[in-house]
């Protein structure tokens, strides 16, 4: 059986999992393929896809939102062996409080940094943000929901900025590097810190255009990833699948790059 390890999705708390979801939907304007991103609905739908592994986030969009956030994902990862924890900063955070909470993140686990550029209104280059990757180079992997026609925050060039910038920092370029703005992510090429995933994207390239960026960037440079509670994971890897790919690359992109840079 193919190993697949799903590199990103959201979960929450039950108690405000159905109002979070309905929140991200109605921010893109997307009908969610699940009603609750809830931890045992993530489980429950991802191994029955085939996924044995997930890294699960979420996003704090104020600094009061931060510890209670990063504490639950401590919990879930303590709880549930399958999930790899990343962990939420904030750019209003001062430099004391970032160290310090990165520092309770690799103390409990954490294997990551989820930044969610357009939720929290941030430029992933400007000045403010530079703390954290200044913080977290060497330290964490840093994932950036990339990419939106509609803001000004997460471009896949300011994401460049920083990877040429931080050349220690691990960056992961969510969604091929620039939902939406797909046309931009080839100044990525190149940079040998960058990472990106699949999610959010294959419902809406076509296989001939994904596959292209695919081996532009490099095979070895992309993680699978649902984006739930976006999409069903048995529909993403079913999307996947149906990429012209070699059995190679799908295994390279289903597991053995997260494992490399992760393990």
């Amino acid at each position: 059986m193919q190993k697949i390890i799903d590199a990103h999705a959201h979960i929450f708390p039950d108690k405000i999992a159905s109002k979070a979801t309905d929140a991200i939907g109605d921010f893109y304007n997307i009908k969610m393929s699940n009603k609750a991103g809830t931890p045992e609905l993530l489980l429950n739908e991802g191994k029955a896809a085939g996924i044995s592994e997930f890294v699960v986030h979420s996003t704090a969009t104020t600094v009061h939102q931060v510890k209670s956030i990063n504490k639950y994902i401590v919990s879930e990862i303590e709880t549930h062996p399958e999930f790899i924890g990343f962990m939420t900063l904030h750019p209003d955070m001062d430099e004391r409080e970032i160290k310090d909470e990165i520092d309770y993140a690799i103390a409990n686990g954490i294997k990551g940094i989820k930044l969610h550029p357009d939720f929290q209104h941030f430029a992933i280059d400007e000045p403010k943000a530079e703390k954290i990757y200044r913080a977290a180079e060497g330290r964490l992997p840093v994932l950036f929901h990339t990419g939106d026609k509609r803001y000004r925050y997460s471009n896949p060039e300011r994401l460049q900025n920083v990877a040429r910038k931080f050349e220690g920092l691990t960056v992961i370029g969510a969604h091929f590097g620039g939902y939406s703005e797909w046309e931009h992510v080839h100044g990525y090429k190149g940079l040998k810190n960058v990472w990106f995933d699949t999610s959010s994207s294959l419902m809406f390239l076509d296989g001939k255009t994904a596959v292209d960026i695919i081996h532009e960037l490099g095979t070895n440079r992309f993680f699978f990833g649902t984006d739930f509670p976006m999409w069903r994971p048995d529909e993403e890897i079913k999307r996947f699948l149906a990429l012209p790919l070699t059995d190679e690359e799908r295994d390279m992109i289903f597991h053995k790059n997260f494992e490399k840079v992760f393990r």
